[in-house]
């Protein structure tokens, strides 16, 4: 089974208030898109790397994230696009067809168990289409545009979706294909393809696997590394090699 990740890397960071684009905020003393990095370079499903970064970065990601941290599983670093889905649909064009199973994951997620990243890839080998997510705790309403509630939620059938998403290689490239065609942009990549009908299977995945886009998101993630190292469990992508 010959498997590709897209680490997608390629948003500024607006939300984030800071100079530095999110991906390359430290975390640890370790920029973040390195601790995701880190955790594919390990996971045993994982062929090789696609990384889409903005344009602008290409020549810093190769030396100060790939070459620096040595990610060896990066084939090809693209550039990425106006939008997440344009820097994707960069990424799948780098993809050969005969690489099987195509695994989207956020850049700025580094907390991806990689347990579930082999679990993710397994699953869509025999699903077609997956994503990781987890069940909404929170109760959830619709309000119109004056702020008055219009509809309440069933908690127990909403899930907020994450990353890794993963599908077999023709049928996230026809979904791609399809979505332009329309004219369509999705939240997510497993969106394009329910837009061409086919279903997407939901399998569990960890409140922890958070998405690093706001200063509250960075405290949380290092206080998941202060709490994972106080308690002694492994954190994964900080046993690093780090070449000077």
């Amino acid at each position: 089974m010959k498997v590709v990740a897209i680490i997608a890397a390629g948003g500024l960071g607006k939300r984030m208030k800071n100079d530095v684009s999110k991906q390359y905020i430290l975390l640890g003393g370790i920029p973040v898109l390195s601790h995701t990095l880190r955790i594919f370079e390990k996971a045993s499903h994982i062929g090789h790397i696609v990384l889409v970064v903005p344009k602008d970065d290409i020549d810093y990601a190769r030396t100060s994230i790939v070459e620096k941290y040595m990610i060896s599983k990066v084939r090809h670093i693209v550039a990425g696009g106006r939008q997440r889905q344009d820097s994707v649909k960069n990424g799948l064009a780098a993809v050969s067809d005969e690489d099987e199973i195509v695994l989207i994951h956020d850049g700025v997620r580094p907390f991806v168990p990689e347990e579930l990243i082999n679990i993710s890839v397994q699953k869509a080998f025999e699903e077609d289409a997956v994503t990781v997510g987890v069940p909404v705790k929170n109760t959830v309403k619709s309000v119109d545009g004056n702020g008055l509630i219009t509809k309440t939620f069933k908690r127990n059938t909403l899930w907020f979706s994450q990353t890794p998403q993963v599908f077999k290689t023709d049928i996230i490239k026809k979904a791609y294909q399809k979505a332009y065609e329309d004219n369509f942009y999705g939240t997510d990549d497993a969106s394009l393809v329910e837009h061409i009908n086919i279903r997407v299977k939901m399998i569990a995945g960890s409140y922890n696997n958070i998405k690093i886009t706001t200063p509250e998101d960075l405290e949380f993630g290092e206080f998941l590394l202060k709490t994972r190292k106080e308690s002694g469990t492994k954190v994964e992508g900080l046993d690093y090699r780090i070449r000077d």
